[in-house]
């Protein structure tokens, strides 16, 4: 055959490359086995034998191989694979525009950047650009004619490029500009701090066309830590501080109102303020108040309430209440509160970066940071402490008080030491933050999962559990239909896998458990494409020709409907890869390399080894004895039956919309915001108890339950609980507030001397929180809109690729018909079944996936249909147009039977074998696949017809019927 070296020089080199890029991750398994043979479960023992392993090398002639560089050039494993942390961070645009306007006080600028924070709740677009339009709005509103280059605005010193008569376009563009490269610099900075984590093959990107940055760091365990990490700004500020005889008498006032408006402050009316300021053993000099860690939400309640804000006497009307960094050693039970002076843009006096930092000791040996200040810092704090001699001055970092004590005299060079009662370790955190630099503006935690190393390996082992049952049931029945030429496309098949292996190695890609699925589902892809080369030769052989011929027809035959095929569902995956995120990027990813793949080796490697061994004289089987006549002489009249269908699919399709309509769907926390946690015990547990306890802790300021769902997760002995109690609150405090409820309201089930530390971070020998997932409300707004482009993308792509393809717009109105039909056919089985059965049945991202791969599949389906009509029209004109839709219909059953069973086998495989995580996802394929089968012979292909035919013209049904009716192709 023409092209066979070129062929074989690609499949060597392919192989060669993707081998390299497997060596490392091969090498790095084995000396961790060995490894973890010797060292069992001590975690010392087992670095040190890594560390003993580590010195030896593998030389393989062409390359050598070390454990350390072999670890940082594995395979990526996700989070669902591996355990640790991913983390979205949106950094806060509003303060970027703060910073570029010189902290402006002007009221259209307050305006349109408050009427800009609500509007960026419910929107996709940019935030600036949501600003730069509410700005544009309310100005002309109120007839100010302010420019963008006004110095209140734009027009001052900070943005120099920014001159009196800049026109808006151009001080827009420039704006822009500047906020980007914000974000590029936190990214820069958050980079860093990541490396100072230690986290092992890190993954931090910035998504494009936001200010959000992902980050994840498979392996990690301490997600307090990383988030307390990655969200301080490291703003380091200097501000004076004013003490009680300045601010006793607004508590005083504010403790008489508590009696008459408590209800309206959100608290009791008999909390008396005063004691409560007073209720701790640590109280100093510089602060206002000492308050027990437990009554500390009761005084920020009172603080923050209008009613308080509103009695504020102009000595302290810009005044900010700070707590301190930690509760001092001699009361541990306390925290202390300061009243830090502050101005109309709450600007601090010294807000400068820091050049260098590093742990150092006071004269008492305790643990302190030394920093050297910048020097616009310098000058600054040179000018406060002159300024404040013999008065406090507060140290603050992103709002905390670290210390604040007496300036004996002026500090000129900058050079400080920052004291805050440290422990070693503490000290460490804060010198990384400060060393890798601080973030141009605040960043919040707007979405984070986190999945333990016992559920990851577990995820592992059930991966390769269905992975490998799933290849297993392929094998066994290609080569159980196909005899000879199956072992063939097995071997395609293994090749196959290899480059797809390698090809994710090698472009640095992160196999996730969705990943694997995608995987598989090539696999079926695969199986797929053989079936219609080899039901095609099948046919060739039966109409007499020699093995040889019989296969030069079939590939060349099967061609065209295996591009279609291949076409429609490498366009899905594009489609998923563009507007999923995460773990559906990584399921895209696999299925577009997969689809790649399989081309190239069922197709044109397969055909080279085929032909290899027929030129040689011999033969190779197509059938065995008890597959060669199954399907040859089936024939039904499909058209004829197609009305019963149509009532079927009419009362089905009906009945689905009922049922979205009035029972709705489970929503997760994807499409809603809120948080979810699985958790596990150590004895089974009744989900309506458990629910039954929570919801009574989880109420709001105004006395109200929040919503607080429990359901069984996988086995009886685990539950996912989601809530969306303070889900506004995207603050790690709020994210512990919860976990602490949690604890308080499952403690009686879980086993006695359980600490919230050990709840928090459950392993194989602790129940406890065993993966945690928070999504914000603005970014379960952009996935629900993000999910529908997609769905709505689907369908345009493939309405035009079948009117393209096929030149018909009724091939194209039956195909996307019948898509409408199977992804109505899911959703009404979700609305009608999500409360009932023992796994996930959210509406969410997973969801959305699974139903444009199932969109995928049933196109494919229906091309090959449509293929066989094309193909009919041409070469059948003597033909009925219904008998000729029999006939394409029924030539390719043994098509497909073939790939919807051996399809459906390995998603009961994943369904049953791949973990509770994708049960859900599995479950909409499997229905999607059956109906997507169905539709495609009795919705697709019944509309087309119906759409081809005229009107007037006679039906005429039976096998290869012929009458006066002239096709509509003539």
């Amino acid at each position: 055959m023409q092209g066979k070296g070129l062929i074989t020089i690609v499949a060597i080199v392919l192989g060669l490359i993707c081998l390299n890029e497997l060596l490392p991750t091969w090498y790095a398994s084995k000396i961790e086995k060995q490894a973890t043979a010797i060292a069992g479960d001590n975690p010392e023992k087992y670095q040190k034998e890594i560390a003993r392993l580590s010195k030896d090398t593998l030389n393989l002639g062409f390359t050598k191989l070390y454990y350390t560089k072999a670890k940082d050039k594995e395979m990526k494993l996700g989070l669902d694979l591996k355990g640790g942390i991913n983390v979205l961070l949106e950094i806060n645009q509003r303060d970027l525009v703060n910073d570029l306007t010189n902290y402006s006080t002007n009221p259209i600028l307050i305006e349109a950047l408050n009427k800009t924070d609500e509007v960026q709740k419910n929107s996709t677009r940019s935030y600036i650009d949501n600003f730069f339009e509410q700005f544009d709005a309310i100005n002309k509103a109120k007839g100010t004619n302010l420019k963008l280059a006004d110095p209140e605005l734009f027009g001052n010193t900070t943005l120099t490029e920014v001159k009196y008569n800049t026109p808006d376009e151009q001080v827009k563009s420039i704006v822009k500009r500047k906020i980007d490269a914000s974000v590029g610099t936190a990214f820069e900075v958050i980079r860093t701090r990541i490396d100072k984590l230690g986290a092992i093959q890190p993954n931090v990107q910035r998504v494009p066309g936001t200010a959000r940055i992902s980050v994840e760091m498979p392996g990690m365990k301490d997600i307090d830590k990383v988030k307390k990490m990655l969200q301080t700004s490291a703003k380091l500020q200097f501000w004076e501080v004013q003490q009680s005889p300045e601010v006793y008498p607004y508590f005083q006032t504010l403790s008489t109102m508590i009696a008459a408006k408590g209800d309206s402050m959100g608290v009791a009316k008999n909390v008396n303020l005063i004691n409560i300021l007073q209720k701790g053993k640590s109280m100093n000099q510089s602060a206002v108040g000492s308050v027990k860690l437990s009554d500390t939400a009761v005084v920020n309640k009172i603080l923050n309430s209008k009613v308080a804000q509103s009695l504020r006497p102009a000595n302290i009307k810009y005044t900010q209440f700070m707590w301190g960094y930690k509760p001092d050693a001699s009361d541990a039970e306390s925290l202390v509160l300061y009243a830090v002076r502050g101005n109309v843009n709450q600007k601090a006096p010294v807000d400068g970066a820091v050049e260098t930092a590093s742990i150092g000791y006071d004269e008492l040996s305790r643990v302190v940071v030394d920093m050297q200040m910048d020097s616009k810092g310098a000058k600054e704090w040179k000018t406060l402490t002159e300024k404040n001699v013999g008065k406090p001055v507060a140290v603050t970092l992103d709002n905390r008080v670290y210390t604040a004590p007496n300036v004996v005299n002026g500090i000129p060079n900058g050079r400080t030491q920052i004291s805050g009662n440290f422990s070693q370790e503490e000290a460490k955190e804060l010198v990384d933050v400060l060393g890798a630099g601080k973030l141009p503006a605040g960043a919040k935690v707007v979405q984070a999962t986190v999945v333990g190393p016992s559920l990851g390996q577990e995820s592992i082992d059930a991966g390769l559990m269905s992975f490998m049952i799933a290849f297993a049931i392929i094998i066994v029945y290609i080569i159980f239909y196909y005899g000879g030429a199956g072992v063939y496309a097995v071997i395609a098949m293994i090749i196959n896998l290899f480059y797809i292996f390698g090809i994710m190695d090698s472009g640095d890609f992160t196999l996730t458990l969705p990943g694997i699925a995608g995987i598989v589902l090539t696999m079926a892809v695969a199986v797929d494409t053989n079936v219609i080369i080899y039901e095609r030769t099948k046919e060739e052989l039966f109409a007499g020709k020699s093995i040889l011929e019989a296969y030069k027809d079939g590939f060349k035959h099967a061609l065209n409907a295996i591009i279609d095929g291949h076409t429609t569902t490498f366009l899905t995956a594009v489609v998923l890869f563009f507007f999923g995120t995460g773990p559906i990027k990584g399921f895209a990813l696999t299925l577009m390399i997969g689809v790649a793949m399989t081309l190239f080796t069922s197709v044109l490697l397969s055909r080279v080894m085929i032909f290899s061994r027929l030129n040689k004289g011999k033969g190779l089987s197509v059938w065995t004895p008890a597959t060669k006549n199954l399907f040859r002489n089936t024939w039904i009249d499909f058209i004829g039956k197609r009305k019963y269908a149509y009532i079927f699919s009419a009362v089905l399709t009906v009945a689905c919309i009922i049922s979205i309509a009035t029972h709705g769907f489970k929503y997760g926390i994807d499409f809603t915001g809120g948080r979810n946690y699985v958790v596990r015990f150590d004895k089974d547990v009744k989900a309506e108890d458990i629910e039954e306890k929570l919801v009574t802790l989880f109420k709001t300021e105004d006395g109200k339950n929040s919503s607080v769902e429990a359901k069984t997760f996988g086995s009886n002995n685990q539950l996912k609980i989601s809530t969306d109690y303070l889900i506004e609150d995207e603050s790690l405090k709020a994210d512990q507030i919860i976990e602490q409820k949690l604890f308080q309201g499952l403690k009686s089930e879980l086993p006695a001397g359980t600490t919230l530390k050990d709840f928090k971070s459950a392993d194989k020998e602790h129940a406890g929180i065993i993966s945690s997932e928070k999504v914000g409300p603005s970014v379960a707004d952009d996935i629900k809109i993000h999910g529908l482009y997609a769905v709505l993308g689907a369908l345009g792509i493939i309405f035009i690729y079948i009117l393209v393809r096929f030149r018909k717009w009724q091939f194209s109105l039956g195909a996307v018909a019948a898509l409408f039909h199977d992804a109505v056919i899911i959703l009404g089985a979700y609305s009608l079944l999500h409360k009932y059965m023992p796994f996930n049945m959210e509406i969410n991202q997973d969801f959305i996936a699974a139903i444009l791969t199932v969109l995928g599949y049933s196109i494919n389906d229906t091309v090959i249909i449509f293929d066989r009509i094309r193909e009919y029209l041409r070469e059948k004109k003597s033909l009925t147009l219904a008998g000729l839709f029999d006939d394409s219909i029924s030539s390719t059953l043994g098509r497909t039977f073939n790939t919807s069973f051996t399809t459906i086998l390995v998603i009961l495989a994943i369904f049953i074998f791949g973990g509770d995580n994708l049960r859900g996802f599995m479950f909409a394929m499997l229905i999607g696949i059956g109906f997507g089968t169905y539709s495609s012979i009795f919705v697709a292909s019944a509309i087309a017809y119906d759409f081809l035919k005229k009107g007037k013209e006679e039906e005429v049904h039976g096998k290869s019927t012929t009458n006066k009716e002239v096709l509509a192709s003539k």
